[in-house]
């Protein structure tokens, strides 16, 4: 996968991954709502798919700009527009991904803005993996990129089997955790949003898309 990035992204190329994103988390909004009434208020759905809807109005503006000032496009949207705790997270991974990602991104230094990327939403949210949250996703995928893996369905799967063991687990941070034992046997709504925008990039580069 690091080599695919080791290149320039062609405007087209860049329209093709912004749209994929957003339009695949703007498609699966009503599993992001039932996930979320399951063990929080039921509006991750819903404020995602405002919040994207948005980053689409803004697309061809975002085409037309370097890969990391796009991408802080993108976090600003989401902050904007994207309400609860989900804009300020996925607002705090773009925006220092895009701050972080040179134009011209090589193996080692996608793996090292997306390490900041996900500090930022550590930080943002108080909280790391085994909590039940998106960074029981992104932590999990990290680790895949620091281990220098090129293979796009090894990340698929890690995101995959990463969300899915967020189901037997017991929330400790965010709303669910007021649920306590409660929040057991239910796919973390962020993990889930968190793996489809992952899956759409995959989509994109292995040219699914």
């Amino acid at each position: 996968m690091m080599e695919t990035f080791a290149m320039r992204l062609e405007p087209e190329l860049q329209r093709r991954l912004i749209k994929t994103v957003a339009e695949r988390v703007i498609a699966h909004a009503d599993e992001l709502v039932s996930l979320d009434q399951a063990i929080g208020d039921g509006d991750h759905g819903l404020n995602m798919k405002r919040g994207f809807e948005a980053v689409l109005a803004d697309l061809d503006k975002l085409v037309q700009l370097p890969l990391g000032e796009a991408l802080k496009g993108v976090g600003t949207a989401l902050v904007m527009k994207v309400g609860g705790a989900s804009g300020p997270l996925y607002g705090s991974l773009f925006l220092a991904l895009g701050k972080s990602l040179p134009d011209e991104a090589t193996r080692a230094t996608l793996a090292e803005a997306f390490s900041a990327a996900v500090d930022a939403v550590r930080a943002r949210g108080k909280s790391d993996a085994g909590q039940k949250t998106m960074l029981d996703v992104l932590v999990p995928v990290l680790a895949a990129l620091r281990e220098g893996s090129s293979e796009l369905s090894g990340l698929r799967e890690t995101a995959q089997r990463a969300a899915e063991a967020t189901i037997p687990m017991k929330a400790t941070r965010g709303r669910a955790s007021f649920l306590g034992e409660r929040s057991i046997g239910h796919m973390d709504p962020g993990a889930r949003s968190s793996a489809l925008m992952l899956f759409a990039i995959i989509d994109v580069m292995e040219g699914r898309q």
